[in-house]
C-alpha cells in the first residue's frame, strides 16, 4: 500500500482531503486541454490509486469554467499528423489504458462538469462512476468532426450503456454537442447544479461515499465493470462470491453491532 497525498504532479492539480482526492487540469486559458504528458501521469496516477490507503473517493473538478477540452489541437493533434502507424497505435493505446485505469483504479470516481467537455474531456465524465454538472456544461463526443471514429477511448463500449444504443450512435456519429439538460435528462449526468455549488455538491458525495465501507465499495465498482461481459448466472455467482467476501469484514460486523445498538454505524474500511 502507498500513501499519495503528497503526490505532486506535473501536468495536473492534485489534493486529498479527507481521504478525496480532487483532480483539476491545469490550463485554464486553454479550457484545460490534455496533452502526450498529462495523459500518461493520469493514467499512472490513476494505476497507483489501486494500492493507496489515504484515498477513497476521486473528483475530478473543473477550472477556470471548464472541465476538459480534448486533446490539445497544436501539442497533440498536429504531431499525430506526423506518426507512423506504430507510433499513433501506441498513443491510442495509452489513451485507452488511462480509461482502463479509471475503470479498474477501485476507487469511485465523481466527475463535476461545468463549461465545455468535449473530446477526451468527455471521456473522463463518461468512465466516472457518477456525473454533476451545472446546466452551461456542454459535452461532445466531436471525434469525426475531426475525421476520426466515435469508437474512441472505449466510447462504442460504454456511452450505450449510459444513454441508450439510438442516443449514444446520433452523439457518435455526429460530433454535436449534448446538452447539459439531455445529459440529465438521458442518464448521462445523475443531476445539475448551479455552477457556485458544483465542487461543493460533488465533494458532498464523495464525502458520503467515503462515509461508507469502503472496501465494498470497491468491489461495487469491480463488479460493475467485470458484469458488462457477463451473463445472469455468471453475474449472479460473481455477486454471491462478492458478497461472501465483504460478509468476512469487519465493517460488516460494525453495522450489525451498530444496529443491535440502535446507532449509527463507523466504517474504517475493512
Amino acid at each position: 500500500m502507498t500513501k499519495m497525498a503528497g503526490l505532486k504532479p506535473q501536468h495536473f492539480l492534485w489534493q486529498v482531503e479527507g481521504r478525496i482526492a480532487k483532480v483539476r487540469l491545469d490550463r485554464p486559458e486553454r479550457k484545460n486541454p490534455l496533452t502526450f504528458d498529462s495523459y500518461a501521469e493520469l493514467r499512472d496516477t490513476f494505476r497507483d490509486l489501486v494500492y493507496a490507503e489515504d484515498v477513497d473517493a476521486v473528483v475530478f473538478l473543473p477550472n477556470g469554467g471548464n472541465f476538459c477540452s480534448g486533446g490539445d489541437v497544436h501539442d497533440i493533434i498536429g504531431p499525430l499528423v506526423r506518426m507512423d502507424m506504430k507510433e499513433l497505435l501506441a498513443f491510442t493505446r495509452m489513451t485507452g489504458d488511462f480509461v482502463k485505469a479509471m475503470l479498474n483504479c477501485g476507487k469511485p470516481v465523481i466527475a463535476a462538469v461545468d463549461g465545455v467537455a468535449v473530446g477526451a474531456g468527455a471521456i473522463i465524465a463518461m468512465s466516472s462512476d457518477i456525473r454533476i454538472a451545472t446546466p452551461e456544461a456542454k459535452t461532445a463526443f466531436l471525434f469525426t468532426r475531426v475525421g476520426l471514429a466515435g469508437c474512441d477511448m472505449g466510447a462504442c463500449a460504454i456511452l450505450p450503456r449510459i444513454i441508450g444504443q439510438g442516443r449514444a450512435a446520433e452523439l457518435l456519429y455526429t460530433g454535436r454537442t449534448m446538452t447539459a439538460a439531455e445529459g440529465e435528462r438521458w442518464g448521462f449526468y445523475n443531476r445539475l447544479v448551479d455552477a457556485a455549488a458544483l465542487e461543493t455538491d460533488a465533494l458532498d458525495m464523495a464525502a458520503r461515499i467515503v462515509s461508507g465501507p469502503t472496501f465494498a465499495h470497491g468491489i461495487t465498482k469491480t463488479q460493475l465493470n467485470q458484469e458488462w461481459s457477463m451473463g445472469l448466472d455468471q453475474a449472479i455467482e460473481a455477486e454471491a462470491q462478492a458478497q461472501a467476501i465483504c460478509m468476512q469484514t469487519h465493517d460488516f460486523e460494525r453495522a450489525y453491532r451498530a444496529f443491535v445498538d440502535k446507532q449509527k454505524p463507523v466504517f474504517e474500511g475493512n
